[in-house]
Parts: structure tokens; C-alpha cells; sequence
């Protein structure tokens, strides 16, 4: 099996992931962990898949790209397939941000200390998350696509986040801190388009209102970029 290519959304996942253990939750097809491996960025990866037709197609391209001595395909849901302490990173891309947080919530003491996340919405339930459970935001992107997917890189860390230290927390957990201060084309088109999209909706007491807010805290940081 020659090396798969990964769209771009995967590509930026695969960059920041360099682990001796990787555990890909939800992988699909495997081209995931089968980059990491024939790249060096893991020595070792497992994956979980929940669904059966998923499960056969991650098997049968790890025996063709000849990796299941280093590449194990687990049956299950989220963490639960893992023990504590086995892998030392774990990746969940590709689903809504709500149920990317269920599946960490569920994982309990089997949450490795990195994971990289990549949901198809708003990020936002990820940062509450990750603010509220003793994980750091260590690094964001956006990326272009058939909408813009966020990758989360998240570090368990104690103490308070210093990625929001200075920023409007509700921006900052609707935006993110790090693309708040680097200031991209990409977040400033969201944020006019959230401002253009709130403006005539917006009324003291009504859920806009407050939204509208925070993109507007959100602008003033970028204007300050």
C-alpha cells in the first residue's frame, strides 16, 4: 500500500502529533495513524472504531500497508477499548464538537496527556472543556475546506491556562486565545461575518445580544493584533 495522502484539515492534525504511542479515536480508514507511523511522529499506534464497516476498512489497510505489528485496530467506543496510561497521545477529528466532549468526559483516567482535536463546528464546547478539566490550549489552527475545520492541540497542565491570560474569556472561548493573537484573515472573516450575521438579530435579553458581544470583544482584541 503506498503512503496515503491526507486532505488538508488531516495534514495540519498529523503536524502536530509526536508521540511514542497514538491512539486515533474514530479513525476511519487508518491513513491517520499510517502516516504518523511511516513518518517517525509515532512508534506505536492503536485504533478505536465504534462502527463495523469503519473497523473492517482501518484492519484491511493496515495489513496492506503491512503495520499491524505496530498498528492495532480496536473495536469500541471512545477511551473505553484503552488501559491508563497506554498511549501517550490520542487524536479525535472529524465529528461535532459536542460529541468529541461526551467521548472525553467518558475516557475518565484512560485521557492520555495529549490529544488533538479537530471538530466540524465550533470549537468552543473543546476550549470550556479543556479550560474546566486541567488542560492547556497549546495550539490552534484553522484550515481551509469545505467549511474552516479547527485543529486543538491540548496539554494537561496544572495551573491556570496562560493562553487566556489578557483576553476576553468569552472571545477567547468562542474564538481562541492563540487565533485571537495572531490575528488571521481566516478569524477576522468569522468574526465580521458573526458581526454582520448578529447585528439585526440583537436585543437586550436575547441570545444574539450576547453573541454580538462577544464578537465584538473579539474584534477590538484583533484591531489591537
Amino acid at each position: 500500500m503506498k503512503t496515503p495522502s491526507l486532505d488538508a484539515r488531516l495534514e495540519a492534525v498529523l503536524a502536530l502529533i509526536c508521540a511514542e504511542v497514538h491512539a486515533d479515536i474514530g479513525s476511519d480508514h487508518a491513513h491517520l495513524p499510517i502516516r504518523l507511523l511511516r513518518e517517525g511522529r509515532a512508534s506505536r499506534a492503536v485504533v478505536v472504531e465504534l462502527n463495523p464497516g469503519p473497523l473492517a476498512l482501518a484492519r484491511r489497510n493496515a495489513a496492506r500497508a503491512g503495520l499491524t505489528h505496530r498498528l492495532e485496530v480496536r473495536a469500541g467506543d471512545g477511551f473505553a477499548p484503552l488501559v491508563p496510561g497506554e498511549v501517550d497521545s490520542a487524536s479525535l477529528t472529524g465529528m461535532g464538537a459536542g460529541t468529541v466532549a461526551g467521548i472525553l468526559r467518558r475516557a475518565g483516567d484512560r485521557l492520555p496527556p495529549t490529544l488533538i482535536v479537530q471538530p466540524n463546528d465550533s470549537p468552543r464546547p473543546l476550549r470550556i472543556w479543556a479550560h474546566e478539566d486541567g488542560y492547556h490550549l497549546t495550539a490552534e489552527r484553522l484550515i481551509p475546506g469545505h467549511w474552516i475545520y479547527p485543529v486543538l492541540q491540548l496539554e494537561r497542565r496544572g495551573g491556570p491556562d496562560p493562553a487566556y491570560l489578557g483576553l476576553p474569556l468569552n472571545a477567547a472561548l468562542r474564538y481562541g486565545p492563540h487565533l485571537l493573537q495572531a490575528g488571521s484573515a481566516l478569524l477576522r472573516a468569522q468574526v465580521q461575518a458573526d458581526l454582520t450575521r448578529l447585528t439585526p438579530l440583537a436585543r437586550p435579553g436575547r441570545p444574539a445580544q450576547a453573541e454580538l458581544e462577544t464578537a465584538r470583544a473579539a474584534l477590538e482584541v484583533l484591531e489591537g493584533a
